[in-house]
């Protein structure tokens, strides 16, 4: 069980994602953590994090401690959707094909898996657009043994690094790696939000794929919440 003086804030992707833990958290009595919403990508969310005044308070915590939570895909046939699954270290390969590691807090990635024991430990890739193809998803995750994908958990875990912030990382899996999903890249503004045009144009474009998305997002969603309320309450 975390509490605020364990952990001081959770930083989740604004949106359905952030509405989503702040509903978990909205069930616990006692104190809780800032729930921080966060750009969507590596880029963005460097950016916000730098100029977050929230952010410059944590930092003024003596032993502080983030989590960072949210959906993510799954890169393995094991991982399926409203799978939780608890980071052990991100990894992001660069262009030119090196790939670059840095690990959560082993610590409090142990304390999370104490807390939620049905949870798989795995390796994260983050990566700078979203990867819709299931195609691409098998190969990611044979090539580097990967088994999930985000988009900004690596950014996240270089810049606390970098400040002395200890961070454990827990998402859900919300789509499976042997489906596509609808191509939403061009609809990702570069500040890490979504263009809500593009994005309703490019869900009826691909109905299919979209209502698979969306259903794998609900489900994920709701154990999130799930996750969000256990991890916190008495």
């Amino acid at each position: 069980m975390f509490h605020s003086t364990t952990i001081q804030a959770i930083l989740v992707c604004q949106g359905a994602e952030y509405q989503a833990a702040c509903r978990g958290l909205s069930r616990i009595t006692g104190s809780t953590p800032s729930v921080i919403p966060i750009p969507m990508g590596g880029e963005a969310v460097i950016t916000y994090l730098q100029k977050s005044q929230e952010l410059k308070n944590i930092l003024n915590h003596p032993q502080p401690r983030v989590l960072v939570m949210g959906l993510c895909g799954s890169l393995q046939p094991q991982y399926k959707v409203g799978d939780v699954v608890v980071y052990a270290d991100c990894i992001y390969q660069e262009n030119t094909g090196n790939t670059l590691v840095y690990e959560c807090d082993a610590t409090l990635t142990g304390c999370l898996q104490q807390c939620l024991p049905q949870a798989a430990v795995v390796k994260a890739l983050t990566s700078d657009r979203m990867i819709w193809s299931s195609i691409e998803k098998r190969k990611l995750g044979q090539s580097l043994a990967a088994d999930v994908v985000d988009m900004e958990g690596y950014a996240v875990v270089k810049f606390f690094h970098s400040t002395g912030v200890t961070v454990g990382m827990v998402r859900v899996v919300s789509d499976g790696c042997d489906r596509n999903l609808p191509n939403l890249n061009s609809t990702l503004n570069s500040d890490g939000s979504l263009q809500p045009l593009s994005l309703a144009i490019a869900m009826l474009k691909q109905p299919i794929a979209a209502t698979r998305l969306i259903r794998g997002a609900l489900q994920g969603l709701k154990v999130l919440e799930e996750v969000t309320t256990g991890l916190f309450q008495t």
